[in-house]
């Protein structure tokens, strides 16, 4: 474990890191706003795809066409319809500890533990992690880079910048951003792992900031956690609501 740590730190350098993703845009960059980036997924991604959807089917209520559905026979979209049926009659804290569950389940006994162990709270764990999220989550989130941050009044590369994030710019939906993403991953990396984690997504151009190291505030407290549903793009938006229903629930 230590030797594959100590090649992949080599590998990486730790600095700057950006990762295109299979993107078939002309530019190599994700589309602008109000554009659905196109995507090339190549066998691992699907198969990362199949996995995580197969996990959560369990909780979503698989259709029958997806019971027979090998891991890499999934894409994007249909991994995105399973986490809005895992939405359908949950509320938020419901939604959110079904990630939880997928996600622990995705591990091996032990793992929180041994990932305490090997990576303490401290700077060179979060930059460890942050230029580990780059290349190992492009297919989840999109293209994204390492980038610098202050953390405790500390200047340090535990940052990550997602581009245009793929999860939201395919579901256009606020809670499913917040509620099945953002709080699950910060609560799993802080509370589980004991590696502090913030994420602030920007749903004005769908980036999103990941900071390593960094304590996540309290939901009441996130900005978050207050923003409108995209009516525009979200098939199931409340545009007279104030706050997307989905974070009230």
């Amino acid at each position: 474990m230590a030797t594959a740590i100590g090649a992949s730190l080599q590998a990486i350098h730790l600095k700057r890191v950006t990762i295109r993703c299979g993107i078939t845009e002309p530019t190599g960059e994700p589309a602008p706003m109000g554009q659905k980036t196109k995507y090339n997924d190549g066998l691992p991604e699907r198969v990362f795809m199949g996995l995580f959807a197969r996990k959560m089917n369990k909780f979503g209520g698989s259709k029958k066409k997806d019971h027979d559905k090998k891991f890499w026979e999934y894409d994007y979209e249909s991994f995105v319809e399973v986490s809005k049926r895992v939405m359908q009659g949950r509320n938020r804290l419901q939604q959110q500890e079904v990630v939880r569950e997928v996600l622990m389940s995705m591990l091996p006994p032990g793992a929180p533990e041994q990932f305490r162990k090997l990576f303490p709270p401290t700077k060179w764990a979060a930059e460890f992690n942050a230029a580990l999220t780059v290349p190992f989550f492009h297919w989840l989130v999109g293209p994204s880079e390492v980038i610098e941050v202050e953390v405790n009044g500390v200047i340090q590369r535990s940052g990550v910048r997602i581009k245009k994030c793929r999860y939201l710019e395919n579901s256009g939906c606020v809670g499913m951003c917040v509620n099945m993403c953002k709080i699950p991953t910060q609560d799993f990396f802080t509370n589980e792992f004991g590696l502090p984690l913030t994420m602030n997504p920007n749903f004005d151009d769908m980036s999103c900031e990941m900071i390593y190291g960094q304590a996540p505030p309290a939901f009441e407290d996130d900005i978050a956690t207050k923003q409108p549903c995209l009516a525009d793009i979200c098939s199931m938006s409340n545009p007279s609501s104030p706050i997307c229903p989905k974070l009230q629930a």
